[in-house]
């Protein structure tokens, strides 16, 4: 069986923990798009790690953690991860490339990095990791797939050479840079094919025989439904899509194995980087939910900056799992609001006087303002319990509104930074 693990909002919504949890019963965990850009934090005990690159399942000695072709790879970073995990008692884990996966180079952390200054107050909010160039690479045909740094050196320079005529036009006339060092270029992927040789095999031939086989695979989806190219706030978004069709395209499987689709979303909204966010809050109150939430505070898990956190935002999730094709609903950091009197919840958004609960185009998006139903609050700490029956009323209450507003399940619900803070639940929703 495939299930997939994604995203209904902007990210940040405590996907890394659920697929960890997940894994217990899992053989293979794919990470199957996207990039170093966002990270995963889990909590487990060999200590709090933040995952850019590496799948989820590394701290399980028995599954395959797979680096699935839709991935943008940067393979230093994946390296540096490797080495993180393993030098705090972490057994090495089983670890396979797709010989058809692409590489982030040197130059386009340059391009993303400069392109950004370069725009100024106008930027896209990027994390300068390169996603942008990279997937511009990729779909103009002049990216690099694993497979081809295993060619002849005089093919690799050719290659080289190639691009930098390219490139260089930009660097030196537009961005005012030096042109790419080519010697120095060649002899990084030198030094990175002998690091990954090991890892790189047939992804796809080993995926149709583990679903022949029965086994349990879990694709790991990173940011969420808005950040998608297409569904979501573009142009503020990031460049491969974190749904969870594209996870048979990034892994290389067929789209009808995926028979469940966990779609994680926040008890509360966070967002990093620039884009529409309707149910978005500031000053004082921003502060105290930012510096409560997530494991330690709202920042971000790649770039250590401060999330835009907000209410609870029904219009974008309802939206954000239906593209998922969501038949479950994790909900995460359920605990972070045990301070609060009441709650308020965005149930609709007013658009030039007219209330829509439907999510629309970004143009009419950044004229919403957020209509708001407020509910009480339950005051206390709800960490360690097990039982949904044993939270408190108003705490199921506040579950039990938003699961009718989104019209999906919630069937997890974290309650603590733990990967044993959760509790399950059958919804008496059923799609």
């Amino acid at each position: 069986m495939v299930k997939a693990v994604v995203g209904a909002n902007w990210g940040d919504e405590g996907k890394g923990k659920i697929t960890d949890t997940l894994a217990d019963n899992a053989d293979v965990v794919i990470r199957f798009q996207g990039g170093a850009n966002a990270g995963h934090t889990i909590v487990n005990d060999y200590g709090k790690f933040a995952l850019h690159t590496m799948p989820s399942g590394v701290f399980h000695q028995n599954i395959m953690n797979i680096i699935g072709n839709g991935v943008a790879f940067d393979i230093t970073k994946f390296m540096n991860e490797l080495n993180e995990i393993t030098s705090k008692g972490v057994p090495k884990p089983q670890i396979m490339i797709s010989d058809r996966v692409q590489v982030m180079m040197p130059y386009h952390v340059l391009f993303d990095t400069l392109e950004e200054a370069r725009l100024a107050g106008k930027s896209f909010g990027s994390t300068k990791s390169g996603i942008a160039p990279f997937y511009s690479d990729k779909f103009a045909k002049i990216g690099w797939q694993i497979n081809e740094f295993f060619q002849d050196d005089a093919v690799i320079k050719e290659k080289i050479a190639r691009i930098a005529e390219v490139k260089d036009v930009l660097l030196v006339n537009l961005y005012h840079s030096d042109p790419i060092d080519q010697k120095a270029l060649f002899e990084q992927i030198i030094k990175w094919r002998d690091e990954v040789k090991e890892y790189v095999g047939n992804v796809a031939l080993y995926l149709e025989q583990a679903i022949k086989e029965g086994k349990t695979i879990l694709l790991e989806g990173q940011l969420g439904t808005m950040k998608d190219p297409d569904h979501g706030i573009y142009p503020m978004v990031t460049s491969s899509s974190p749904l969870a069709a594209y996870g048979a395209i990034g892994a290389g499987i067929p789209p009808y194995e995926i028979r469940q689709i966990i779609t994680v979303s926040k008890a509360y909204s966070s967002a990093v980087g620039a884009g529409a966010f309707v149910s978005e809050l500031f000053g004082d109150e921003a502060d105290e939910l930012r510096n409560r939430g997530g494991d330690g505070g709202e920042y971000g898990a790649t770039t250590g900056r401060p999330r835009r956190v907000g209410w609870y935002d029904c219009v974008a999730s309802k939206y954000g799992c239906r593209l998922q094709g969501t038949t479950d609903v994790a909900f995460t950091v359920l605990d972070v609001l045990g301070y609060l009197d009441e709650i308020p919840v965005c149930v609709g958004y007013d658009i030039d006087g007219e209330v829509t609960t439907e999510f629309p185009v970004t143009h009419l998006l950044e004229k919403a303002k957020p209509v708001y139903e407020t509910l009480p609050g339950w005051k206390c700490d709800i960490r360690g319990i097990k039982n949904y029956e044993e939270l408190p009323e108003n705490c199921r209450n506040y579950i039990e509104f938003i699961e009718k507003h989104i019209g999906y399940p919630i069937t997890m619900v974290s309650n603590g930074p733990s990967r044993t803070d959760i509790i399950y639940r059958k919804s008496s929703i059923r799609k």
